[in-house]
């Protein structure tokens, strides 16, 4: 009998990556829908106060923007509050539903952008029209939402590019606290040193969350100095009204697209960056299928597009922890819908305080995301992609009715490309190993 050879060693073998899954066509939560209970102990002074905030913020200068369009636009008194209980609505509820499924602050609202470029629309087109576009605009955003495009489309563009656009749209937000100190002294200028007070003072800022209290003072201002006139009358509760939609080639060929492009890339595109800024995660795709439905249901009240927003975001994660900041969403998202039922009576709430006091507030609030904002636009990589992309946001370029922020993505990242060939290599180095890389996450607060 022979001897059994001894067996070789086997040879060593290379370590091969295991295939990256593609991510699920619609992002799943992760995490367990946050109930009553949890709400009610992850939720604190702080985040009640964002959510008010947030919501005054949204109830303010937006509200009196749809308003002005929709009346020069010769709007009846019924079809704007109808407009007005749409987009309250829809935004409240579509952020509730939202925030604490995937325990995030997934905040909603409308289109300022697409409610601006309705004006000149609105001079030679008829309601009917109007509501058409909005309707056939709310489809093609559900549709280009369930096929994926969306989310590969933002994995493609670097968060620093992303985030220049943010910076610039944010800007005049932070100009805003100096124009209004200058107008309104009176009013302005005790909110910015309650702001400063609390901030250097940790203790008190503790105690009195500094937007909070910038908020408080404010309110005391305009009582003290005598700048609030209301003027009581009119209706209270909303009473939806909806407009039968016409479709037209020259309603559709003019509003379709540009209304479908700001809310996917504008300011969908806009919450998606502040989000990750704050260290969230925010469902892409499930954004643009939630914004195209949530449309169709603004349509039917004669209202303009739902989408993702970056302002009231930023405002709901300025503060307290990430895990808890969804609370501050449900409470914006509870407020918003209580509002829109009395939508006219807050209209007429709001806009008897000074405007100095919502831009200085406003501005106040905004002031962390917007440092946060060039931090990670400016920090690092991609820097003269997000450059240009902030110069040409800035320039207020308007191309075929479509948003000066869609085009400044378009051109800092066409530039970023040709000149900017380091970074990309190294970004697409990272995608290969399954490193994270700016495309994806930006640095949290």
């Amino acid at each position: 009998m022979q001897p059994s050879r001894p067996v070789p060693p086997a040879a060593p073998q290379a370590d091969t990556p295991a295939p990256r899954l593609s991510p699920p066509l619609l992002e799943r939560p992760g995490v367990r829908p946050a109930g009553l209970r949890q709400v009610f102990r992850d939720v604190g002074l702080p985040y009640v106060s964002n959510g008010v905030i947030g919501l005054i913020f949204s109830a303010s200068g937006p509200i009196a923007v749809t308003l002005a369009v929709g009346a020069a636009g010769g709007l009846t008194e019924a079809q704007l509050a109808s407009w007005v209980f749409g987009i309250l609505f829809s935004g409240g509820a579509a952020t509730l539903v939202m925030s604490l499924l995937y325990r995030q602050p997934l905040g909603f609202a409308w289109s300022i952008p697409g409610t601006v470029l309705l004006g000149p629309s609105l001079q030679h087109l008829s309601f009917a029209e109007v509501v058409g576009a909005f309707f056939t605009s709310g489809v093609l955003v559900l549709a280009l939402g369930a096929s994926g495009v969306v989310r590969r489309i933002m994995a493609a563009v670097p968060m620093p590019i992303v985030m220049a656009m943010v910076a610039a749209v944010f800007l005049k937000f932070g100009t805003d606290i100096v124009s209004s100190t200058q107008a309104n002294p009176v009013v302005a200028g005790p909110m910015v040193v309650a702001f400063l007070v609390l901030t250097a003072v940790p203790a008190l800022g503790r105690f009195l969350p500094p937007v909070l209290g910038t908020l408080v003072v404010g309110c005391l201002a305009v009582a003290a100095s005598g700048q609030f006139s209301f003027h009581a009358g009119g209706p209270v509760l909303a009473a939806p009204v909806f407009t039968a939609p016409e479709f037209t080639w020259a309603a559709q060929l003019e509003l379709v697209v540009p209304l479908a492009l700001t809310v996917l890339f504008v300011q969908n595109g806009q919450g998606i960056a502040v989000l990750r800024a704050a260290g969230h995660n925010p469902p892409v795709n499930v954004f643009a299928i939630v914004s195209g439905a949530f449309s169709l249901l603004n349509a039917g009240c004669g209202a303009v597009s739902a989408c993702v927003t970056g302002p009231t975001n930023a405002l709901m994660t300025s503060s307290g922890a990430k895990e808890r900041q969804y609370t501050a969403a449900v409470v914006f998202g509870v407020l918003a819908m209580i509002c829109a039922l009395l939508a006219p009576a807050l209209t007429r709430l709001m806009l008897a305080t000074p405007t100095e006091f919502i831009l200085a507030l406003g501005g106040i609030a905004m002031l962390r995301a917007l440092q946060q904002a060039f931090v990670t636009a400016f920090a690092t990589t991609f820097t003269l992609g997000s450059l240009v992309t902030f110069v040409v946001t800035m320039s207020g370029m308007s191309l075929f009715n479509i948003h000066p922020a869609f085009w400044g993505l378009v051109i800092g990242y066409a530039v970023s490309r040709v000149l900017e060939h380091a970074d990309h290599a190294g970004a697409d180095t990272g995608l290969k190993s399954g490193t994270s890389t700016p495309h994806l996450k930006a640095p949290a607060n």
